[in-house]
């Protein structure tokens, strides 16, 4: 039986904190997994940049309230979801993403959690598990399922390589070229064609 894992940001929504950085005007936050593959280390300047310019989480909240699933991912998430089981893997926050998952009717998500204070500020984050989409995968194939991955950059990479089929879904060419080896989808359509070429 096939089971279908997906990145959230990059595939389906967009990046959360390049949308923070826009509405608050801090570019530091525009820093992403495609730039930077230490996602502790990224995360640490993140909450590090939030507090310096006394951000909360309800600052971050109102900074993506009107952020919409990319062109054509709530049809994807739709259609997909019609014909194999579905799982987002993603190293987001459920605090950020919960709230934006009924746009896409709601799909079953894997993600962290943020650690908030009483006044609202984030102060630290707790993993799942390290490493979590991985395992996630390899626990599902563990289960006998046949695993599709689809993802975008550096932290999808441990997910793709574990997984029985994967598909590159619109990386930088940098990124592709160091996956050469990995099939590369840059619309919804194209991925919708590569999951059905190997759901069979």
């Amino acid at each position: 039986m096939h089971l279908v894992c997906l990145d959230l940001e990059g595939v389906l929504l967009p990046e959360f904190w390049i949308a923070v950085s826009e509405k608050t005007g801090i570019p530091e936050l525009r820093r992403t997994t495609r730039e930077e593959p230490d996602y502790d280390l990224l995360m640490r300047g993140r909450i590090r940049i939030l507090a310096k310019h006394g951000l909360t989480l309800p600052a971050l909240h109102e900074a993506i309230r009107d952020l919409e699933p990319l062109p054509g991912a709530v049809e994807f998430t739709k259609w997909l979801m019609g014909v194999a089981p579905v799982i987002i893997l993603s190293d987001t926050f459920s605090q950020f993403a919960a709230p934006l998952m009924a746009k896409l009717g709601n799909p079953t998500l894997f993600c962290h959690e943020l650690v908030v204070d009483e006044e609202g500020f984030i102060r630290d984050y707790k993993l799942r598990q390290k490493d979590q989409k991985k395992k996630a995968v390899e626990a599902l194939k563990s289960l006998n399922f046949d695993i599709i991955a689809a993802g975008d950059s550096h932290n999808d990479l441990s997910m793709l390589r574990a997984a029985d089929h994967a598909i590159l879904f619109r990386p930088t060419d940098a990124f592709a070229a160091a996956n050469s080896d990995l099939p590369v989808a840059r619309t919804h359509e194209e991925l919708k064609a590569a999951i059905l070429a190997r759901l069979g």
